[in-house]
């Protein structure tokens, strides 16, 4: 395989009108997950993605299961356990370009009962790079040592491991925590991908190039900081430092699954072996498309579709 990634796939409820998530009627249903729009982003482009997770047998787990499948993504390695329940979340609508309301509904879920027991090493190894994310860190008290044992394994096999810290509060016990957890599992990163605000929480940096710097002292070989319609920042052993300027868009429609396209973007060019600011600009791209459409992963292109654009 090309890339493996580990995390929880939820079913995702979007609004179909913009308002109150309690006022709305009526909704679409598709696929949420930081990692799994990943593994479909790069499915999409062409290349031999595998997934690991667990799932109940409920209808969402086996919807979910099916859509990923359908991506052409390795599921062989997602347990699907009729004692256990599939996550979801509700997400609103908006049409200001503002970050929608969501609303998660996980706790205790099929997912959340990972752990390192869960990680088959070898399936693991089979794949020359890893795409790990702080979501899958922070579900439970046993997918944060999972997590690590991940990274660990692929860097002492010389594999390559990207690391996105997507913060999500609301899932670690104090804000401390989180910044010492996701700052210790990036050192076991070679590619580091942190926005702009969540490299202040973290770093304390005020500027891209502070953030970059953080990182880069921590032992990250590539660190871009995503600065959303700005484009990006990075900080590289191999291209030194520089700036990509972002992709105009005429109208945002939900910024959510903008920074899962942003490492689609920069995980597959790098594995193509273009350049880090070929592979930054292939990254804005997609994360510019993300922004454009009403779920998290419609606006992942094709393989036809990159060559098209000439990225």
């Amino acid at each position: 395989m090309d890339v493996v990634t580990f995390g929880e796939a939820m079913l995702l409820l979007v609004a179909d009108r913009p308002g109150p998530l309690e006022d709305a009627e009526f909704f679409h249903k598709r696929t949420a997950g930081a990692e799994t729009n990943v593994a479909i982003g790069l499915a999409r482009l062409g290349l031999k993605v595998g997934w690991a997770s667990r799932l109940g047998t409920d209808s969402m787990g086996r919807y979910l299961i099916k859509a990923m499948s359908g991506e052409g993504i390795d599921c062989s390695h997602v347990i699907c356990d009729a004692s256990q329940k599939t996550g979801f979340q509700f997400k609103g609508k908006v049409t200001d370009g503002s970050d929608p309301p969501v609303e998660y509904h996980r706790k205790g879920s099929a997912a959340s009962h990972m752990s390192a027991a869960d990680i088959d090493t070898a399936w693991l190894l089979s794949a020359r790079h890893l795409h790990a994310t702080g979501v899958f860190a922070a579900i439970s008290a046993s997918t944060l040592p999972a997590a690590r044992q991940t990274m660990t394994l692929m860097r002492a096999a010389g594999r390559t491991v990207s690391f996105d810290p997507n913060l999500r509060p609301t899932l670690w016990a104090t804000p401390e925590l989180m910044r010492d957890s996701i700052n210790e599992l990036a050192t076991h990163a070679d590619w580091v991908l942190p926005g702009m605000e969540e490299g202040l929480f973290l770093t304390g940096a005020s500027t891209p190039e502070g953030v970059a710097r953080f990182y880069r002292e921590r032992g990250a070989k590539l660190v871009v900081v995503k600065l959303g319609a700005a484009g990006a920042y990075f900080d590289s052993d191999s291209a030194g430092t520089g700036h990509v300027a972002g992709f105009p868009v005429e109208k945002v429609i939900d910024t959510v699954g903008a920074g899962d396209g942003f490492a689609c973007g920069v995980i597959s060019a790098l594995l193509d072996g273009l350049s880090v600011s070929e592979a930054v600009k292939r990254g804005a791209w997609i994360g510019a498309r993300a922004v454009q459409v009403l779920g998290d992963s419609e606006g992942l292109p094709t393989r036809t579709e990159l060559a098209a654009a000439n990225l």
